[in-house]
């Protein structure tokens, strides 16, 4: 089982140029990174959490924009979205972003994406939370067009547009792993798409097996972000088969992000090895 890193980068964390090589240098797979374009001042959905919003929601930096740096000093380190917020965003300039992160990196790009939670920050952008899941579906068809047909056309209710050429192609072939965030509802999403799955951890290890019970019998693949880091519950995702579980990075100025990935390399070695 792989293990990775989830974590928000913002304007008070560890920089991403510092970030990448202290995973590498860990023994770390990979790096997850979240999204959000901003919290709207007036809102009224509540953190899927519980309790007051967190700090770095507030203050995160666009996710691409730090994986391409991170890229930039990094050799082997997966560079992922855990999760995109596809449904707040142009799929076309979506596309060449993905595409351009995966060609910088030489193939190392990973696409999560999800409908989000936050219906106003949703609403801001144009985007009805009613027709979310199906906004989603079609803009997932359409990125796949983009990335591997030349010229790419897209007709549907919510994504339209006629035949054109976008370059650059991803170098992973016939594209980047792409993964669904969230419930159940993601999960059959993911079936239907048949691409990856990314669940929240959950701290029950015996819990696991129906956790991931909507992927019984298929062969999709599972990142779990972020998992809790308790070694029962980290063996009960590696026997469920999981290809990867990540850890959660607190966003904390660098001498304390480097000590606590110092605690998790610690932990992540028994899986790595």
């Amino acid at each position: 089982m792989k293990i990775g890193i989830n974590t928000f980068v913002t304007d008070e964390s560890i920089a991403p140029r510092r970030l990448g090589p202290a995973l590498e240098e860990r023994g770390f797979e990979s790096l997850f990174l979240a999204e959000h374009s901003h919290i709207p001042a007036s809102r009224q959905s509540p953190y899927p959490a519980g309790g007051e919003l967190p700090r770095e929601y507030y203050r995160t930096l666009d996710p691409f924009v730090v994986l391409a740096a991170v890229a930039t000093v990094t050799e082997r380190l997966v560079l992922g979205t855990g999760v995109t917020l596809l449904i707040q965003r142009d799929v076309i300039h979506t596309a060449k972003e993905v595409a351009s992160l995966d060609h910088l990196s030489g193939g190392r790009a990973v696409f999560g994406v999800g409908v989000g939670w936050n219906r106003e920050e949703m609403a801001d952008h144009g985007t009805d939370p009613r027709t979310r899941g199906a906004l989603l579906d079609e803009q997932l068809a359409a990125i796949r067009a983009i990335w591997t047909d030349d010229p790419a056309e897209y007709h549907g209710r919510f994504i339209d547009f006629d035949p054109m050429h976008a370059w650059p192609k991803p170098v992973r072939k016939p594209h980047p792993p792409i993964f669904i965030g969230g419930g159940e509802a993601a999960a059959a999403r993911a079936i239907r798409h048949g691409v990856g799955w990314i669940p929240n951890g959950i701290g029950d290890p015996a819990a696991v097996p129906a956790q991931l019970a909507p992927l019984r019998g298929t062969d999709l693949p599972v990142t779990v972000t972020p998992a809790p880091p308790d070694p029962a519950v980290l063996d009960a995702y590696a026997a469920a088969g999981v290809e990867r579980v990540t850890l959660k990075l607190p966003t904390l100025p660098e001498s304390e992000s480097l000590r606590v990935l110092d605690d998790l390399a610690a932990l992540a070695g028994k899986y790595a090895a």
